[in-house]
């Protein structure tokens, strides 16, 4: 598998407002995330093509991203429409901001490398968001990691069997009893892997109680994966 042919998740949808940006790293890329004032999310090279400032450091009006630098701003389309120090200019179609693929599913926004990628699955299931949470280790460690994670049930306190099922490259089912957490893996460097998190089911069900469980058990989750990572360099250190 080659994750430069994959989709990969960025984000929980939830956490990128419209009109606001964040940057973020995908396979060492630097990439900013963006939704405009009607909703839609962008992914773009984070990075101004005038000085190579991070357009995450901008702000966003209607459906452009701006510069904080000098202000030159960018359409939908990663095009340059306006430059403030010379409005009347008509503005090259060559200053472009590489832009992405994006598609909203699970409750994350997700993007690929790739120029002309497959289709994404339409996901009709309810989700609510949950959290992300961030792993100093590679996307295999992490992935490995996840498949031999427990599950507690929610509404249940009789312990129940946990299965992990790989839904694509990068998007895991967790299920336990009733409860089914979904878990994009973002492969952020060589060492560095972001997991989002979202409740497979009805907000009713989970939000408030039921996100809070799932909360805990995803931070002692991460607590057992580091301390357990930390014990392996130990040891490696003893054994050198």
């Amino acid at each position: 598998m080659s994750l430069e042919n994959c989709w990969h998740p960025l984000s929980l949808s939830h956490s990128i407002e419209a009109g606001s940006s964040a940057g973020t790293r995908l396979l060492d890329r630097e990439l900013v995330l963006w939704r405009d004032n009607n909703g839609v999310a962008h992914v773009w090279e984070d990075r101004c093509p005038h000085r190579g400032m991070k357009l995450s450091f901008g702000f966003v009006r209607g459906d452009h991203i701006a510069c904080l630098y000098h202000g030159w701003q960018y359409n939908s389309g990663g095009h340059c429409q306006y430059i403030p120090a010379h409005p009347t200019l008509d503005v090259p179609k060559t200053i472009k901001v590489p832009v992405y693929p994006v598609h909203e599913r699970g409750g994350m926004v997700w993007t690929t490398l790739l120029e002309n990628p497959p289709l994404m699955p339409e996901d009709e299931e309810p989700v609510a968001p949950l959290r992300s949470l961030y792993l100093c280790c590679g996307f295999e460690a992490a992935v490995a990691a996840l498949g031999a994670s427990q599950l507690v049930p929610f509404a249940s306190k009789t312990p129940a069997d946990t299965t992990v099922s790989r839904m694509s490259d990068t998007l895991f089912a967790i299920s336990c009893a009733q409860d089914r957490l979904l878990a994009g893996v973002q492969a952020i460097s060589n060492t560095r892997t972001a997991l989002h998190l979202s409740i497979s089911g009805s907000a009713e069900r989970y939000v408030g109680a039921g996100q809070n469980h799932f909360n805990d058990w995803a931070l002692q989750w991460r607590h057992t994966v580091e301390q357990a990572r930390i014990a392996d360099e130990r040891l490696d250190q003893d054994v050198a």
